[in-house]
């Protein structure tokens, strides 16, 4: 893990954990680390596939990581890992839209790959989501938790470890929707918050060969401890990024307080 304001690293089953001291180091060190991978990965292969999480947990991350210099992004392929289902084009809280302003805006991607959300048939549209997957394997996944413990829309009660999917249309539950209009202040209020979504599953997320998954603030206390001290379960979708062959994951003083590691 990065050193520089690192209090404390550790391995959890195959997943590296690193506890930085605030959120803005946390985002420092995620953004190198995915920084020295990419930059590795472009001298071995000519086109990198990424995919991101638009999330108000991965400001800091961008923040670094659009300002590293060195990186040929006009190699890489782009992709989000969801999208609600029922806003217009011009929505600033469509996710591909917050995707736009926050992360495909700032670097000059060789493609950008959104889900659309003004949509009649919503399985057709992850169903073209799928095929470019599939055309373009993932690479590299940068990616957070949720208040839930949800990796992308893969919500406790619809998640699926062995999904046949690599995109599919899912319900949102009521934390979640809390979240995106009380913590994340995406929307005005929760009843504003869209209930269907579309989302990448858990198996497209973990074929990425990389993973680095950054989880700030404390709301999230309760899911970094279930996702790392807790069962392997569906019932904590993120359990599961411990089995991953190369997870990397960041959190700051504040979302990793309730943690065993930090009371002795």
């Amino acid at each position: 893990m990065y050193k520089e304001n690192l209090v404390k690293s550790f391995i959890i089953d195959k997943m590296e954990v690193g506890i930085y001291k605030t959120e803005e180091a946390m985002g420092i060190a995620d953004a190198v680390m995915i920084s020295e991978t990419l930059k590795k990965l472009l001298k071995e292969k000519e086109t990198v596939n990424m995919v991101f999480a638009p999330a108000a947990s991965h400001y800091a991350v961008y923040k670094h990581l659009f300002n590293i210099e060195g990186i040929e992004w006009d190699r890489v392929n782009a992709f989000h890992l969801d999208e609600y289902v029922g806003l217009s084009d011009d929505s600033p809280e469509r996710i591909a839209n917050f995707a736009k302003v926050h992360i495909f805006s700032k670097a000059p991607f060789k493609n950008t790959y959104c889900m659309n959300s003004n949509v009649s048939d919503p399985e057709a549209e992850c169903k073209r989501y799928e095929e470019l997957l599939r055309k373009h394997p993932l690479d590299i996944g940068v990616i957070g938790i949720g208040q839930n413990g949800h990796i992308a829309y893969n919500e406790p009660h619809v998640a699926d470890f062995n999904d046949p999917r690599l995109v599919k249309v899912v319900e949102i539950d009521e934390q979640s929707i809390n979240q995106a209009a009380e913590k994340d202040n995406i929307f005005k209020n929760e009843d504003s918050v869209p209930r269907i979504a579309m989302t990448m599953t858990i198996p497209a997320i973990m074929s990425a060969n990389y993973l680095f998954i950054a989880v700030p603030k404390s709301h999230k206390q309760k899911a970094v401890k279930d996702a790392i001290e807790g069962e392997i379960t569906e019932k904590c979708p993120a359990s599961i990024l411990r089995t991953h062959k190369c997870a990397k994951l960041f959190l700051d003083m504040e979302s990793a307080a309730a943690l065993k590691i930090l009371q002795y």
